[in-house]
C-alpha cells in the first residue's frame, strides 16, 4: 500500500551518515542521491531523506525499520549510535507488542525516533 516514505532533515550529510550505517546493517543501501536528497531501499528507493535546512515540524511519530533477526537489530542500533544517533531504548524484547517482538530505538541526528524491529 505504501510506495515510499520521505521526511525532511536539517543537514543531509550528517543524516546520510547515520542512515547509511543503520540501513546498511539492515540490508538496505543508497539507491539514488543528489545534493538535496538521498533515497534508500533494497529493490527500489523506499525511504527518502530530503534537506530543507530546518527541523521537521510536528506530526512525526517514529519510523519502524524491519530487521532480519535480533543480530540485525543489535548491529543497526550499534551503527546508529556510532554514527551520530542517540539511545532511545536499547535493543531487547518488547512483550507488550507480542512475544516475538524484539526492538531497539534511536534518535537520529535531528531527534527523529527510529525503531529497528525483528518479529522472529
Amino acid at each position: 500500500m505504501i510506495d515510499h516514505v520521505g521526511f525532511e532533515v536539517s543537514d543531509l550529510a550528517r543524516s546520510a551518515r547515520f542512515y547509511d550505517a543503520v540501513l546498511y546493517a539492515l540490508g538496505a543501501r543508497r539507491m539514488l542521491e543528489s545534493e538535496h536528497a538521498v533515497a534508500y531501499g533494497v529493490n527500489g528507493p523506499m525511504l527518502w531523506i530530503v534537506v530543507r535546512g530546518r527541523l521537521p515540524g510536528p506530526g512525526y511519530g517514529h519510523l519502524a525499520l524491519q530487521a532480519n533477526g535480533k543480530a540485525a537489530v543489535d548491529a543497526a542500533y550499534a551503527e546508529g549510535i556510532a554514527n551520530g544517533g542517540a539511545d532511545d531504548g536499547a535493543p531487547g524484547q518488547r512483550p507488550q507488542y507480542g512475544r516475538r517482538y524484539y526492538a531497539g530505538y534511536l534518535r537520529d541526528p535531528d531527534g527523529l525516533r527510529v525503531e529497528m524491529v525483528a518479529r522472529r
